[in-house]
């Protein structure tokens, strides 16, 4: 059977939204069609708001005024909610860089048109429920680090790409939303309907289907001597079992791991001219290039973290049958999108951290023993990263790139371009790739951020030292640490990196961020990871509940379904309500009696036992409770964590039952269904909480 052809001419970039009471129609701005031929320019995607209908080229039924035209840059998709669809558009955008001629862009502003007519569409936006979704909906695309380009690749390695045009689906002859690496493909699951009608339909919408992409992008121009070049940091986070630093750990039965992320550092530069003099231009053109790409994921076991108020959460490693065959599913798709693969293991060899490095080590050679495939291309190997960099000697992680130096070479990295570069029939540069990388390093602490930051800094600085020495932009015995403007570059590149990252996923900026940006520990920084661990503890305890829901709304890890939501109310036993609202009364009259006006010291001393000991009660009994005040996930409640009793390594569980008066306040989960492992496929749950509450 002949493959389907599709469009592959460019993306529409700047759309004229028309809005009327029955359609939305998306017609290309001017600017953003120059080039195309009439029938191409003029192409237009018409969307009935009664019927969800797409289609080309159709024209509204009544006029529209200037007023009820927006301008737009670009479609996520469609998304189902309680009571109507919606449409997600891109209203604002920021220019980031441009990279190989093509511009890159962050998405700043984001609007939801429902589906729905005119007249229906105020009533829709005011349920009390799909209010509350829509809300989080915006949360998320807000608080997101969100790419797109219209003419370059974001998804995908320039190694991946190549292999891509090599395969003759490169980006002139295949659509944008075909040739993008689905894990990074950021709203897939929004774009799900278009891409449906675009491959059994019959109706292309491929010009408008734009893959964006979760995570940081930066490019600085630089030298080194005096060789102009284009240094490119960018991450991709994966969409698969995406979500927040507490309520997304470990795997899920798929092989999909929490905070997935790919990082690929790019250095671009030009051959040395043929007449062999060497001028700076203040410019490069990119015909050389070098690629190095490094992963990191949480470690690939059913495991997670409780939240219930205390600063070390509560660690539970759950040894299931399914383990071992969902780390294999995990590790063959490593192998298969990247060849070899290290598995860097940075948590703790004894304490809190103990179980997780036994676990994960004795899974692995389970994995092994199974998979010939597994055991010859995953090497395991452990580097205890805070022994090994005690006193904040984190210069010392040379000692793993030291350790991984044969392994490191062998894999190599990516390079293409040559000197002199032929023409093609079409008159453009034929790219001849001169290495490949065939093999990555996977690296994970607890939470994949800080530690993983450092290790990755330091990989990173190895390859692009190995790289320019290849190209002759460094000798033989020459470092980039020897030029300090190089090395502030570089250092600054990935320490926003690292913030990037770990703001996705913990809510604030990475820790230890001050040695990847001036290669030193300081006091400073220490006061500033001070400061972000408190932050950390008060956004993961009290708010990330809802950024969870916001992820599983977004990439389809929850699929709302017509009129089967009740509303999101709080549902715990009133006591348990009003315990906080005490507690702050009771301080707040301890704190007047302190500096209020007195009347006699008897009297004074009375009143401040009574709230001293209203406070401590009802302090105590929030501690002892503190599971059930921790703003948990709504739509996904991790209620098979919390009821698991199985097998596994668990720490003492605390915060899960504080009787008072022989009431049990915290007395169980009540669910109609819940996902097996993990956010893939949803079942329906009965849902009733507000912030803070469980569901009871």
């Amino acid at each position: 059977m002949a493959q389907q052809r599709f469009n592959s001419l460019p993306l529409h970039e700047t759309l004229n939204l028309y809005v009327s009471p029955t359609a939305y129609v998306f017609e290309p701005a001017g600017s953003s069609s120059a080039g195309l031929g009439e029938k191409e320019a003029k192409e237009s995607l018409f969307v009935d708001r009664r019927t969800g209908r797409m289609a080309l080229n159709e024209s509204m039924d009544a006029p529209v005024g200037k007023e009820n035209v927006i301008t737009c840059y670009g479609i996520l998709g469609v998304l189902s909610l309680a009571t109507t669809d919606f449409l997600v558009i891109i209203t604002g955008r920021t220019p980031s860089c441009r990279l190989l001629s093509q511009a890159i862009y962050l998405a700043t502003d984001f609007r939801l048109l429902p589906l729905s007519p005119l007249s229906t569409s105020s009533s829709i936006l005011n349920h009390p429920v799909e209010k509350e979704l829509v809300s989080l909906v915006e949360q998320g695309l807000k608080s997101g680090r969100m790419w797109y380009s219209y003419g370059l690749d974001l998804t995908n390695t320039m190694q991946r790409q190549q292999d891509l045009e090599d395969r003759g689906q490169g980006v002139k002859d295949c659509p944008a939303w075909k040739r993008a690496d689905e894990r990074f493909f950021w709203n897939r699951y929004l774009s799900g309907r278009m891409i449906d009608l675009t491959e059994n339909g019959g109706v292309d919408l491929s010009r408008f289907i734009l893959p964006v992409i979760y995570g940081s992008v930066e490019l600085r121009q630089t030298a080194v001597n005096n060789r102009d070049l284009l240094f490119f940091l960018i991450s991709r986070r994966s969409r698969h079992r995406a979500g927040t630093r507490y309520f997304s750990r470990g795997i899920d039965t798929l092989g999909n791991v929490s905070n997935f992320n790919e990082t690929e550092q790019i250095v671009l530069f030009d051959p040395i001219p043929p007449n062999g003099e060497i001028a700076r231009r203040g410019r490069v053109d990119g015909k050389e290039r070098m690629s190095y790409v490094q992963i990191r994921g949480s470690v690939p076991m059913f495991w997670a973290e409780v939240n219930n108020l205390r600063y070390k959460p509560d660690l539970q490693v759950m040894e299931i049958p399914e383990t071992v065959p969902a780390l294999k599913l995990h590790l063959q798709a490593l192998i298969r999108h990247y060849n070899e693969v290290h598995l860097i293991n940075l948590v703790n060899h004894k304490g809190h951290e103990l179980p997780i490095k036994d676990a994960f080590e004795r899974n692995v050679t389970a994995a092994a023993q199974s998979d010939a495939d597994i055991a010859a291309k995953a090497h395991y190997l452990y580097f205890d990263f805070h022994t090994e960099c005690k006193g904040m000697r984190f210069d010392r992680i040379s000692v793993l790139t030291n350790k991984l130096q044969a392994s490191l070479e062998r894999m190599g990295w990516f390079h293409s371009g040559a000197a002199v570069l032929e023409k093609t029939g079409n008159g453009e540069d034929q790219v001849e790739v001169r290495k490949r990388q065939e093999g990555v390093i996977r690296s994970n602490c607890m939470d994949c951020l800080d530690r993983t930051n450092v290790t990755q800094s330091a990989l990173g600085q190895w390859a692009v030292n190995e790289q320019l020495r290849q190209a002759g932009v460094l000798s033989v015995k020459e470092t980039v640490g020897e030029h300090p403007e190089f090395m502030a570059m570089f250092r600054s590149v990935w320490a926003d990196h690292g913030d990037t990252v770990s703001n996705a996923y913990s809510g604030t900026g990475a820790l230890k961020a001050d040695y990847t940006r001036t290669g030193k520990r300081t006091k400073q920084g220490n006061l500033e990871d001070g400061y972000k661990s408190v932050m950390r503890y008060v956004k993961n305890n009290f708010f990330d509940g809802d950024r969870q829901d916001a992820f599983d709304i977004i990439t389809g890890g929850y699929v709302a379904k017509r009129g089967g939501i009740p509303p999101l109310t709080d549902t715990r036993p009133l006591l348990m309500r009003a315990m906080p609202y005490v507690l702050a009364f009771a301080l707040t009259m301890i704190l007047a009696a302190f500096t209020l006006p007195r009347t006699s010291d008897l009297s004074l001393s009375s009143f401040i036992y009574f709230w001293f000991f209203l406070a401590f009660v009802s302090g105590s009994y929030i501690w002892g409770n503190g599971v059930s005040y921790v703003a948990w996930p709504r739509l996904n409640p991790p209620i098979s964590v919390l009821s698991y009793n199985g097998p596994g390594a668990r720490s003492l569980q605390r915060g899960r039952g504080l009787t008072l008066g022989g009431m049990v306040p915290f007395s169980g989960w009540k669910a109609k269904a819940i996902p097996a492992q993990g956010r893939d496929k949803t079942g329906e749950l009965e849902m009733g909480r507000k912030k803070g509450a469980l569901i009871d």
